[in-house]
């Protein structure tokens, strides 16, 4: 499984080099515990 839980903060705008607005949303994530490490020899 690779993903990570959030929380939507809010939608904003960033400008690229040619000044062209690019809708980004805010997330906020974490804390974050990891729960366990696989290993090869022990997960497959």
């Amino acid at each position: 499984m690779k993903f990570i839980l959030g929380k939507k903060l809010e939608m904003a705008q960033l400008f690229d080099k040619e000044g062209k607005a690019i809708p980004v949303t805010l997330v906020e994530a974490g804390p974050c515990l990891v729960t366990q490490i696989k290993d090869k020899d022990k997960d497959g």
